[in-house]
């Protein structure tokens, strides 16, 4: 059984992700040894709380591994509770209000070196679509251009990595341009408003604020081939009394995975039934993203490389990249889908 929580705070594009299937294209690969058995699970139903922030993935699964029926072939009552980004679904996490949540890798590395007690347990995608969309109207025709300029951003997400990164390799500093603090979901209308100069965001809220700009808009891709992870994240507590529970809820979204490769026609149909974005953010999400239940030592790689970057910028105390191996767990998966973790130890 599948229920929401807090969904009537969510703003509108938030809302649809939680009922929404995504076509699903690019590089699906179904483990070796992947355990589904139809027959299901025979024990009491256990009760599962997941922290859904506007991450495509996360609601994909959640919603095939429903409609499907496999949480409850697997004994499991799953309650969405809605969150305006990874980082406040973490923030979730750890003050007890549920017991996973979905977050991009970036606000995982901070809570590493804050040190505090959460660890991934899948990841669902990667890929992404951040963009940089600045303002014709403000001298804005370069990404030189943007020196003091206002600069809208969610902060401490991934969004401040591209942002950094992409400005820092186009000869400019982070100092050198003044960061305001929006959520996802308020940054068009800064933009548009002219409050802001110049935006880092992504799908499905970039197609919105690109029709809005119209010719007077100007973007770049923000990430440079380094692509952003969606990941499940949970605490050591709760993972060390639930093992079970963890495997049943993962083998869950392994059974959803392998409906999609498996019936890729019906998975359409549920994208036309259920999906109401607009077409250029449908199909700007089918290019950039690939869904695979995985762990993956490229995510590793990522970490320690935002990581250095946090250090760089004064983000954290700490002087020393945390070993990210510590904040993975590995058994679950490696349970239900052998073939698709890959992490050095």
């Amino acid at each position: 059984m599948l229920q929401f929580q807090a969904m009537a705070n969510y703003p509108e594009p938030l809302r649809k992700l939680a009922s929404v299937i995504v076509i699903l294209t690019g590089i699906l690969a179904v483990a070796f040894g992947l355990s589904c058995s139809p027959e299901g699970y025979s024990g009491p139903a256990e009760s599962i709380t997941i922290g859904v922030p506007s991450a495509i993935g996360t609601a994909t699964y959640l919603n095939i591994a429903q409609e499907q029926g496999f949480f409850g072939r697997n004994g499991l009552n799953v309650t969405v509770r809605g969150y305006q980004e990874g980082l406040n679904a973490l923030d979730g996490l750890l003050a007890g209000d549920v017991d996973v949540a979905g977050a991009a890798e970036y606000p995982v590395v901070g809570k590493a070196f804050n040190k505090d007690g959460v660890r991934i347990i899948a990841g669902l995608d990667k890929g992404g679509t951040f963009f940089l969309t600045g303002r014709k109207d403000r001298g804005i025709e370069s990404i030189a251009d943007l020196k003091g300029k206002r600069i809208g951003v969610t902060a401490r997400t991934i969004n401040e990595f591209y942002l950094g990164r992409l400005l820092n390799l186009n000869g400019v500093q982070i100092g050198d341009v003044t960061r305001v603090n929006l959520t996802l979901a308020q940054l068009e209308d800064a933009l548009a408003g002219g409050s802001v100069d110049a935006v880092m965001s992504r799908e499905p809220f970039l197609s919105s604020i690109k029709k809005r700009l119209g010719a007077n808009g100007i973007g770049w891709s923000a990430q440079s081939y380094q692509p952003t992870y969606g990941l499940l994240a949970s605490r050591d507590d709760w993972i060390t009394q639930h093992p079970g529970l963890v495997k049943r809820f993962l083998k869950s979204l392994a059974q959803a995975e392998e409906y999609i490769v498996r019936h890729p026609a019906e998975t359409e149909a549920m994208v036309e039934r259920i999906l109401n974005y607009d077409k250029e953010a449908v199909a700007s999400l089918r290019l950039g993203l690939q869904f695979s239940l995985s762990l993956d030592q490229s995510l590793i790689v990522a970490m320690e490389d935002e990581a250095r970057w946090m250090i760089d910028n004064n983000l954290t105390t700490e002087k020393l990249i945390p070993d990210f191996v510590n904040y993975i767990y590995v058994d679950g998966l490696k349970a239900v889908k052998p073939g698709a973790v890959n992490i050095i130890r």
